[in-house]
């Protein structure tokens, strides 16, 4: 798979957002990352190699979208391509979430 700027910029909140829950890990999204991660790693679409990676170097990735695993997994407004799980919040849901979550500590 090529590097494809356009379908990046346009998943650009999912993949920031996949980025920020890796970096700033909580409980509640690791275990649903922790869940989905089980489900790729027997899907036959796993990329170990990174031949299918949208960006090079970013394996274990996913060989039909190209997404870094670590970051699709962690990202809740994200869904599998091939719909072995899918998004549990929007984009803006879960940034509401957020704001709440932040809120009450």
């Amino acid at each position: 798979m090529k590097l494809n700027p356009i379908k990046i910029w346009k998943e650009k909140g999912k993949i920031l957002e996949g980025i920020k829950n890796n970096i700033f890990k909580k409980d509640h999204i690791e275990d649903i990352a922790k869940e989905r991660m089980a489900i790729c790693k027997i899907c036959p679409y796993i990329d170990h190699v990174g031949k299918s990676c949208a960006v090079p170097g970013t394996q274990p990735c996913c060989g039909d979208c190209g997404c870094k695993l670590s970051w699709k997994t962690r990202s809740l407004s994200s869904s599998c391509p091939k719909n072995y799980w899918k998004a549990l919040l929007t984009e803006d849901e879960e940034d509401k979430l957020e704001d709440e979550i932040n809120k009450n500590k």
